[in-house]
């Protein structure tokens, strides 16, 4: 949905009231992990940390969304679960428009061994893309690096993300960036 006006919080409401009820706009689950074709896959990383202590720190940074702490980005509820069947709304800010969409966690990451974690989630019909997006940390044992990866596997759904497609390129690459800095703020700061 785009807006030329900040939505107000009951609006923000209604919206995720009304996507709670609606479909993925994609199938099947786990695109993320995969290779599919009419799909752009994008994948960003970096080390944001040493030692078990930031990979704490990171999961607990996953866990409560604060790589959504862009500025320009905003999501609701602001610390959701992210379990699956969890609906989240991201608010953004670009060339003077605001758009919300609507996501649904799909699945989470949790090894055995505790090396990597993260969860997914996917667009939903109303959504301006079509597609899932990965955020996971990683904790190398050996070396002690803490890493955090984004890999989103998607395409333009809506009219104005199809005609706007490089500015939505361009936007989808600052959030990759600006993820990877605000976990690295958030390790750095626990």
């Amino acid at each position: 949905m785009f807006l030329i006006h900040r939505p107000s919080s009951e609006e923000i409401d209604r919206f995720l009231g009304a996507a709670k009820n609606l479909s993925l706009s994609y199938q099947p689950i786990g695109l993320a992990q995969d290779n599919p074709r009419a799909f752009t896959i994008d994948e960003a990383s970096a080390m944001i940390g040493q030692g078990e202590s930031a990979f704490a720190s990171a999961k607990a940074a996953l866990k409560s969304w604060r790589h959504f702490e862009l500025g320009w980005v905003q999501l609701f509820p602001c610390r959701a679960p992210i379990e699956p069947q969890t609906t989240v709304a991201v608010l953004a800010r670009h060339l003077g428009l605001w758009s919300l969409n609507a996501c649904r966690v799909v699945y989470s990451i949790d090894d055995a061994t505790g090396g990597n974690f993260g969860f997914a989630y996917g667009t939903l019909t109303e959504h301006a893309e079509c597609g899932e997006e990965l955020f996971e940390v990683a904790f190398d044992r050996g070396s002690g690096q803490v890493s955090y990866r984004i890999r989103a596997v998607s395409k333009p759904r809506a009219a104005l993300a199809k005609i706007g497609y490089p500015f939505t390129r361009l936007f989808q690459d600052r959030f990759r960036r600006d993820s990877i800095r605000a976990m690295k703020r958030a390790v750095a700061a626990a």
